[in-house]
């Protein structure tokens, strides 16, 4: 117990305090939290602070040091939300014992979540840390610590929100509730602590991230309130009117509207396509399956978007606060590559892609939707260190440049004088970076079968230590047991695993790192970040510092992908000045024909 104690006092040494902190709060569908009450706990000392609403309101300022002391937390990002609202200044020493438990867990397979509670979760902004295969509850129980039961839990968690005016002994049993997280917090901080399972550098690193995505949370992105209230309104019938369209051509709905995987496993055999299947031989039929081949066979867009607005919240679930700004949980670390994972009712970048013209800013703001361009591609040339992708990457041009390198196209070829074997080359370097094989390549591509086999034995020739190092990679993922990003992300290996997977990790989740180190730059500097969406986010500034504010987060994405990738990795930036609005053109066809149907809807109704 002594050795445990030292070893807890070495490690919080070089911070004067250390704090778990801990809130209580909720939150109104895409609005910002209404903070009920905080505990707050110092290891060192066991001094504790115990606030309620009125007191927290009363403080200009934070009860603590936030500029040197160490703060620890449950998925912190919550309590920086608090933060934010109360006007206090931002911590800059963060350990979130959240990422550090998904650290030591990634790859695991994991129960599925029980939807059923989500939204309570979401709107009590607890999502993570009150139930659920992440939380607080289930890290205390996996690890055999004591905990909270989860019947209490259930019944505080529907306290919070359900009273606006909480009696004397209510406030005393949430504040008691409360502060049974930090207790639970500071036990599994003495536990991973003990273990040796903390990397200090790199934990800080990510504790810095939930600041990030704090400050992105509480920014959000500027809706079409008025519109998005329209289709709301007329959402049944558009939908049918949807339906009935798309079944014109793709016939896979029923009489209900519903979508049948019979039928449209007889369409894909009727168009031979090539369509991925899970390991139990059934269909893929996820919106992001779905939407990766729309990209391969474009005809399947309209089939794609109307499919991907069907679910009952699919347009209704969005969440927009009083202000009218699309805010949700970002859901930090979700994914096994450590990407952001928000829910796809509540996000606008969830759904289908023709709701994204529902995305306009208001008067005097600018919005800009940053990405960068083939990063992956750049990313698998350096990680490999296979000097022709980088030159390939370098090119400007990755698609052609594989043709001119593999002899298929002349050294003075350019995208307009041989533009179908740029196009095959696109489709082959893409399907490449899914793990794909020459079967799904060849239907994808529109050659033979023994064309594509011959592509792919191009492409491995040509890119000769790509390819060595994907063998070694997984040759040494399989043997070792796990899998780690140089910023301390890492993935276990489990028997039997999804190669494709395993093969796709190490670039996605370089690239999820470097989102993060552009997220905690850009925001640090104050840019206001909207939203992350994949490789790309969302700028939200007043139009007179639009445009300084888009150059500042190229120039900051840039140098991101020189310190992380290591060679420069291109920006695309496209803005949107009111009264125009985003658009996805990828969605364009849709949107147009909802805004027809909602037209005719409308004046039949009238």
């Amino acid at each position: 117990m002594a050795f445990a104690q030292a070893l807890i006092i070495a490690a919080i040494l070089p911070f004067p305090e250390a704090w778990v902190v801990d809130f209580e709060f909720r939150i109104k569908s895409g609005g910002r939290p209404y903070v009920v009450c905080m505990v707050a706990r110092e290891i060192r000392s066991g001094r504790e602070i115990c606030l309620g609403r009125q007191e927290l309101l009363a403080l200009k300022a934070a009860p603590f040091d936030t500029e040197n002391a160490l703060f620890i937390a449950f998925y912190a990002s919550a309590e920086w939300s608090c933060f934010l609202e109360l006007g206090w200044k931002l911590p800059k020493h963060i350990l979130d014992l959240y990422v550090e438990h998904r650290l030591q867990t990634n790859g695991i397979p994991r129960p599925k979540r029980d939807r059923n509670k989500q939204k309570d979760l979401v709107q009590s902004g607890k999502m993570q840390k009150s139930a659920g295969r992440d939380s607080l509850l289930a890290a205390l129980a996996l690890r055999g610590l004591a905990h909270i039961d989860a019947d209490d839990k259930e019944e505080m968690r529907r306290l919070i929100l359900t009273e606006d005016n909480p009696s004397p002994e209510q406030s005393r049993r949430i504040i008691l509730y409360c502060r049974s997280d930090v207790i639970g917090a500071e036990a599994l901080f003495r536990y991973i602590l003990e273990r040796g399972q903390i990397d200090w550098l790199r934990a800080l690193w990510r504790g810095r991230y939930t600041l990030a995505v704090a400050r992105m949370e509480y920014t959000g992105v500027p809706i079409d309130v008025l519109l998005h209230e329209r289709l709301s309104a007329n959402w049944p019938a558009l939908r049918h009117a949807l339906v009935v369209d798309v079944n014109r051509i793709f016939p896979v709905f029923d009489e209900h509207d519903s979508f049948k995987t019979n039928l449209f496993a007889e369409l894909i055999i009727r168009n031979n396509w090539a369509w991925p299947k899970l390991p139990s031989g059934a269909l893929a039929l996820d919106n992001g399956t779905f939407d990766e081949m729309a990209r391969f066979h474009p005809e399947l867009r309209p089939l794609y978007e109307v499919r991907s607005s069907l679910g009952e919240t699919r347009l209704t679930g969005l969440s927009i606060g009083p202000d009218g700004y699309n805010r949700c949980l970002l859901s930090m670390f979700q994914t096994v590559t450590g990407r952001n994972a928000p829910s796809n009712s509540q996000f606008i970048f969830g759904p289908a892609r023709w709701m994204r013209g529902l995305i306009k800013p208001p008067a005097e703001i600018g919005i800009c939707y940053v990405d960068w361009v083939s990063e992956e591609f750049a990313i698998a040339g350096t990680i490999s260190g296979d000097e022709r992708m980088i030159a390939a990457y370098l090119s400007g041009d990755v698609y052609l440049a594989f043709a001119r390198d593999a002899g298929l196209v002349p050294a003075d070829a350019t995208k307009h004088s041989h533009p179908e074997i740029r196009e095959i080359c696109k489709i082959l370097v893409l399907g490449i970076g899914y793990g794909m094989g020459p079967y799904s390549i060849a239907m994808r591509a529109g050659v033979t079968f023994a064309e594509a086999r011959s592509l792919l034995a191009l492409h491995r020739q040509t890119y000769k230590r790509f390819w060595q190092w994907v063998e070694d990679t997984l040759a040494t993922a399989l043997f070792v047991g796990e899998m780690q990003t140089a910023f301390g992300w890492r993935r276990l290996v489990t028997p039997n695993p999804n190669v494709r997977s395993l093969q796709n990790w190490p670039v996605q989740s370089l690239g999820s790192e470097l989102m993060r180190a552009a997220a905690i730059a850009g925001t640090e500097v104050g840019l206001r970040i909207g939203a992350p969406i994949h490789d790309a986010f969302l700028l939200v500034s007043p139009i007179d510092q639009l445009s300084a504010d888009v150059e500042a987060m190229r120039s900051i994405m840039r140098a991101a992908g020189e310190t992380i990738v290591g060679i420069p990795v291109r920006t695309e930036a496209k803005i949107v000045l009111p009264p125009n609005r985003y658009m996805d053109e990828r969605g364009i066809d849709t949107w147009n024909k909802v805004m027809g149907l909602l037209h005719r809807v409308e004046v039949r109704a009238a």
